[in-house]
């Protein structure tokens, strides 16, 4: 008895083990191209994003399990329940970027007080981490905010990735735009058919307040992080040796 109880214990725990587990993962294989340093704090702003998801998700009464993080390819959080409305959907959504950015905001006040070009690079890498996902295309967050405007809105965010293509450039985004290529597709064949989730056929039902209220907060911090994503770009460009 006395042994399995403790592997009922164990069990308890093992969530928070296995994302341990995979933030040491990410950890050590970012460590090895960007430092151990840069590393930390990396993955550290990627779990106050992907918390900000999961306790909103909690608020609501919803399953989710932890953060699971993938080297090179980013974090997610696993809803083993559907939001019953397209509004807890964009609110889950939004409280990502919205704590994502706030932890941010901290890293470049801490940047500026200790004058760090490494706080400096990762203010950087999360308000431009934190400005990519609010594309307006499921299954970034950002198309799942716009969803409560409309889901005909996500063609807007197949330009923009081509713009963030564009300016990137790098082998590893082509190579997340692959394995996102299904799930994007779907999702836009989906909104041309107008089709809505089978779990709630007044899934897109919300008050006009509702609306209104999550389509300012997705503008208002997508401006924010468009001027502080330039803004400190500056400031690392500037620490470089010239």
């Amino acid at each position: 008895m006395g042994f399995l109880f403790s592997l009922l214990k164990f069990a308890k725990f093992a969530p928070i083990l296995k994302a341990a587990a995979f933030m040491a993962l990410s950890v050590g294989v970012y460590a090895f191209v960007f430092g151990w340093q840069f590393a930390v704090g990396f993955v550290l702003l990627l779990l106050v994003h992907e918390m900000g998801h999961y306790v909103a998700a909690r608020r609501l009464g919803m399953n989710v399990g932890l953060p699971t993080f993938i080297p090179f390819v980013g974090a997610w959080i696993q809803l083993k329940d559907q939001p019953l409305t397209v509004a807890q959907e964009a609110q889950v959504a939004f409280a990502g970027p919205f704590m994502g950015t706030l932890g941010t905001a901290v890293v470049l006040a801490m940047a500026l007080q200790q004058h760090s070009s490494l706080l400096m690079a990762l203010a950087y890498t999360g308000f431009f981490i934190n400005l990519f996902n609010l594309i307006p295309i499921t299954p970034f967050d950002g198309g799942r905010i716009v969803a409560i405007l409309s889901p005909k809105v996500w063609f807007l965010g197949v330009p923009l990735l081509a713009v963030a293509w564009y300016y990137v450039r790098s082998p590893m985004f082509l190579v997340v735009l692959l394995l996102l290529a299904p799930g994007i597709w779907t999702s836009l064949r989906a909104a041309w058919r107008g089709e809505v989730p089978a779990h709630n056929p007044r899934y897109y039902e919300v008050p006009l307040e509702a609306r209104i209220r999550y389509g300012s907060y997705y503008v208002l911090l997508l401006v924010f992080l468009c001027i502080m994503t330039y803004q400190t770009h500056a400031q690392v460009e500037a620490a470089l040796p010239s």
